[in-house]
């Protein structure tokens, strides 16, 4: 497979990355972070961001064992993952995966990002901190995409 770099101008991927900085740093929490966007990369078959983020998910102290369970996160014990993580983690497939809805279920209240979901994770974090996991959520969804499109492969980041 070759790459296709061409894909990605420089003043895009500095406004792309402006973005995924500002996210993290309003989310505040490093570690939930990469909890976040590993499970976005995994749902997005994105080998580049998987290899990178699983990298810095190590160096900002997040266990083995929940990168090892995440992609069944839902399955793994309490004593994997709090409440807090998965609310943020649902947050993240619903607003990754976006099909768990219809056009009529606008009207009342659902759509894409069930209400129970939204919620949840709005009894974890407040407006602020909210606004920025969705912001990291869609950040990397940008890249997956940008990522996968040009096929980087695994391999090229370096802390």
């Amino acid at each position: 497979m070759t790459a296709r770099t061409q894909l990605l101008d420089p003043a895009v991927a500095k406004a792309m990355s402006a973005l995924s900085a500002a996210a993290k740093k309003g989310l505040g929490d490093p570690a939930l972070a990469e909890l976040v966007v590993v499970r976005a990369s995994q749902l997005n078959h994105c080998a580049f961001c998987l290899d990178m983020h699983l990298a810095l998910a190590r160096r900002h102290g997040v266990p083995e064992r929940q990168l090892d369970l995440l992609a069944a996160w839902e399955e793994a014990g309490d004593d994997v993952f709090d409440d807090r993580e998965r609310a943020a983690l649902a947050l993240t497939e619903a607003v990754t995966v976006l099909t768990g809805g219809t056009s009529q279920a606008f009207g009342s209240g659902g759509g894409f990002v069930p209400d129970e979901v939204y919620e949840a994770a709005a009894r974890h974090f407040d407006e602020t901190v909210l606004a920025h996991l969705v912001a990291l959520v869609v950040a990397i969804n940008n890249w997956n995409r940008v990522m996968v499109a040009r096929r980087i492969p695994p391999g090229g980041y370096t802390p």
